[in-house]
């Protein structure tokens, strides 16, 4: 994290506005942040380009739109860097009080999940470990298992020989090596009509020698999944990241910082 960046960024009250924007409803093209904001498109545009550059917002193509995602991260380690040392319990305590006194009635919607992360690897070789089997499994602990033809089916199964599929869903987009898409969701309920599983999608953008891999998650159901999608997701990806760049994986699997909530989850499944 380049700190001063992210000081900088969040030092304007524009800026903090187009965040607050982004929260309530990621996904939103410079048109639409422009709508609410009382000031030029081209203005609008520079303070999103200091966002990027601070990481704190991420754009994806879509045809010709560019939509523009939160990307939280940043603000999660100036937390943690800066802040959480100064912080009173009771203070905390009072806080959230406070915040549940005044936030409007919710609905179970939770927001869109985005990460991105820039990975030393060609496209192609992303792509592919994205789709491969093999390679799925070392970084992943299970295999992704698909033809990955549109519309064909996706297992996603332990590597401890159980054959089990914790998650399941199907191939709705295949643009190799740019773009992937897949529904991932509860393997009992993949092919009920009834139910909208959510969406995973990735984009492959290359630039000279390294790619800007961003992860979009949507259709969440509730903020306790998106909570659980948001401890998995950069530690799956850092494993993937590490595994490109070295030839081997991290030394310990990094979702064991979470064993307990992914061990509930793996025995609710079988």
């Amino acid at each position: 994290m380049d700190a001063d960046a992210v000081f900088k960024a969040l030092a304007d009250p524009s800026r903090r506005r187009l965040l607050d924007m982004l929260h309530e409803r990621s996904g939103l093209t410079l048109g639409e942040l422009c709508t609410e904001l009382d000031m030029r498109r081209q203005s609008v545009s520079q303070h999103l380009d200091l966002l990027e550059a601070a990481n704190l917002v991420t754009s994806v193509r879509a045809g010709r739109r560019k939509l523009h995602y939160l990307n939280a991260v940043p603000i999660h380690d100036v937390r943690r860097r800066w802040i959480w040392k100064f912080e009173d319990p009771h203070l905390d305590a009072l806080d959230s009080i406070k915040q549940r006194a005044e936030e409007p009635i919710m609905t179970n919607t939770a927001p869109d999940y985005v990460y991105t992360t820039y990975i030393r690897a060609t496209a192609e070789r992303v792509w592919e470990a994205l789709t491969d089997r093999e390679l799925t499994s070392r970084y992943w602990g299970h295999a992704q298992v698909s033809d990955w033809t549109v519309g064909s089916r996706l297992d996603h199964v332990r590597d401890d020989g159980s054959g089990i599929s914790d998650v399941a869903g199907t191939v709705s987009e295949v643009d190799r090596p740019r773009r992937l898409a897949f529904t991932f969701d509860d393997p009992q309920r993949i092919d009920d009509p009834t139910f909208e599983p959510s969406l995973v999608t990735f984009d492959i953008d290359s630039h000279e020698d390294i790619v800007k891999l961003t992860m979009t998650h949507t259709r969440i159901r509730s903020r306790a999944d998106r909570d659980s999608f948001s401890q998995g997701w950069p530690a799956i990806l850092a494993n993937l990241k590490t595994l490109l760049e070295t030839g081997e994986v991290l030394p310990q699997a990094p979702w064991e910082f979470h064993a307990e909530e992914r061990a509930d989850q793996m025995a609710k499944n079988g």
